[in-house]
This record gives C-alpha cells, structure tokens and sequence, in this order.
C-alpha cells in the first residue's frame, strides 16, 4: 500500500486537499502554527515538481468563536454566521503567511451548494479556480457560512472538498482526518476494529460501519467522508483518508503512511466528458468545415466557426455539435447564451465586445467541455 500512495501522490498533477478544522484550530480557538508552517512545506514541495494544489480549509467559525469568546458548542445560526465573518479573515492571513516564505500566492474563494447546483454558478466557480491555477497561486476553498443557510449549505467540508475535485478535474483527494482510514467499528472503542487499506469499491457494507462526527470542532463524520468518496471516485479522483494531526501530514502519506485509499471508477477526464456526454443538449450550433477538424486536433471552439445557431439555451447549457453537412460531432457546454451566439456567430473574438457592448469569453465551447 505504500507504493500506491507514492505512486499516487508523485504521479498527480492536481491535488485537492482538505484539512478540517480540529487540525488547524486547537481546543482553545487558537491557531496551530507550528502544524500550519510544516504542511505549507508539504505543499511547496508540491507545487515545486508541477503539481496544482487547492486546499478546501475549515476553520472560520473556530476562529471566529475564539475571537469573540463563543463556547465550543453548537451554534445558533447567527452567531455562526458572525463567528464565520471574524475568522474567515484570520484564516485567509494564516494561510498567506504560512505560504508565503514558499513564494506562494494564495487566493480565497468562498462558496455555497447553489455555487455547485446552478450551472452557470459552476461554470464562473470552475473558471476562477482555473485562472488561479493557471497563474500558480494556492486557492484556499471554504464554504460562505456568512451568508449561507441550510438550504444552501453543504453542511461539511467532506462533501465540499469532494465538489471541489471534481470540478478542478483534480485526479487525487486527500481528507486530512483525526482518524488514519475507515475501519469496520470505531477503533477508540473496539479494540478489534480492522483498518481498510484500499477501498475500490463502496457497499452498502462499508457505509453501515461509518460513524458520525467525534470532534467539537468538526462536522464531518466517517459518513460524509464516504459520501466524498462516492463523488470523487465516480468523477475518476483517488481519494485518501488519512491522520493529519502531526507535522508533515502529506509528506508522511507519501512515504506510506497508513490510510485508507478509494481508487478511481475511471480517468478524470474521461469522466468529465461521459457527464458532458450523457447531457441532454437544449439547442444546437452549426459549425464549417474548418472549425471541425479544428475540433478534431483538440482546439476550443470559435465564434468564427459557426454558421447557424437553433434551440433556445443560457450559458452554460448542453448544446449539440453539428457541421453544415448534417455530421454530428457530440456535444458540449456553451459559454454563451443562444441570442449571444447567434449574434458573434462568424466574427473574430476580438469583435465579441464591439457586437455585444461587454467583454466576452474568446471562446464559444472550451476543448474541456466537449464530448466529442
């Protein structure tokens, strides 16, 4: 198993981890700096052989209830909503500090479910969190308790971090944990509970020996990790369980620490498109001979390309791809609503602004989100 985890982590080019706040925040509501300082190190190494990383930080309420003197309980809403507001900038500084030595940058982003649920929100979500990647800095992901409600909550970050990965298109998940794995009863209480090394695929089994949250700090339990795991897998992601308490946590996952790891129903990007695939599509866009074999050699596709627009659909939506000679070349998400593309429709990108009065996107369907 130790070679897996190796394998796993020296072979990935993306990285979601997530560290939970019994990690970062200790019984008192202060910040655990030594902890902090020696994973940033985990995630300069990272980042210096290729690796994109984004972590999914809980935290802002156990800062924040420090701050202003709140009991390690559980909250009324509004008390944490503001307990969220105070430590969510503490967090945010905690994290630049401890990246900055490694001449990281760092970046908030603060999300809800809708975030996830509405199309166009995940579309905005996914593109931020890929220019960050793309300009190298360090997304620090967390939900907006300030604003959000339970209807709009993911309620822990398990579940959020799993999103997260699939999403970015991440091809591994790490949950840092007060536990190394999933055993078939709670080991704190039976001394004959037997860890899972590799997990490849979840039953009805597994889920029954799940438990519930342990820390006062964390929502979390073995249940939501699991449900992580349904998501991340099926969207082509390892992911891991592991003990994050002491220094190093993702060094010693490397060097085979025990966990337990969830191998991948298929690669990521193979995922990303049998969903694209599987989308009933709204409207169509014709496209010319030129743009099709430009979509064959893996290009995005162009306004330039496109001859004829039918169907009604927003951005974001499933559209069918078509060329002028009937041929059906698959499907893909659209940047831009059915009236936009019918008005750029055979114009260079840089007419996009002058034909619609704002700045567009240079593309009308990016190659990673087309099924063809």
């Amino acid at each position: 198993m130790a070679a897996l985890s190796q394998a796993l982590l020296a072979e990935a080019k993306r990285v979601v981890v997530k560290i939970g706040s019994a990690l970062l925040v200790d019984g008192q509501g202060d910040l655990r700096v030594d902890w902090l300082t020696s994973i940033a190190s985990d995630i300069a190494v990272l980042k210096a052989r290729g690796c994109d990383v984004v972590l999914v930080s809980s935290g802002s309420i156990a800062l924040g209830r420090g701050v202003l003197n709140l009991p390690p309980v559980t909250l009324p809403l509004e008390q944490s909503q503001a307990a969220a507001a105070v430590g969510q900038i503490r967090l945010a500084r905690a994290w630049e500090e401890a990246l900055a030595p490694h001449d990281l940058k760092t970046a908030q982003v603060l999300v809800t479910l809708e975030d996830t649920a509405d199309r166009r929100r995940y579309l905005n979500s996914r593109a931020t969190l890929e220019t960050l990647l793309g300009f190298g800095a360090v997304p620090i992901v967390n939900e907006n308790d300030t604003v959000a409600t339970d209807e709009i909550r993911y309620g822990d970050n398990d579940r959020l971090a799993a999103q997260v990965a699939v999403t970015v298109g991440a091809d591994l998940l790490i949950l840092l944990s007060d536990v190394d794995g999933l055993y078939t009863a709670n080991p704190s209480t039976d001394p004959d509970a037997k860890h899972f090394e590799q997990i490849d695929r979840i039953t009805p089994e597994h889920e029954a020996m799940a438990g519930d949250a342990g820390s006062g700090l964390s929502k979390g339990g073995m249940k939501t990790k699991l449900m992580a795991a349904k998501t991340a897998t099926a969207s082509g992601c390892a992911m891991a369980i592991c003990h994050g308490a002491d220094p190093h946590p993702l060094q010693r996952l490397e060097n085979g620490a025990r966990a337990t790891w969830f191998t991948p129903q298929m690669d990521p990007h193979a995922a990303r498109k049998s969903w694209i695939a599987a989308m009933k599509p709204q409207g169509c866009l014709t496209v010319d001979e030129g743009a099709a074999t430009a979509l064959a050699k893996g290009k995005s596709l162009l306004p330039a390309g496109l001859r004829a627009v039918t169907g009604s659909f927003g951005r974001g939506e499933p559209v069918t791809i078509r060329v002028t000679d009937g041929r059906e070349l698959g499907q893909g998400l659209t940047r831009y609503t059915h009236d936009e593309a019918r008005a750029i429709a055979g114009h260079h990108s840089s007419e996009i602004e002058p034909i619609l009065g704002y700045p567009g996107r240079a593309v009308l369907i990016h190659r990673d989100d087309m099924a063809l």
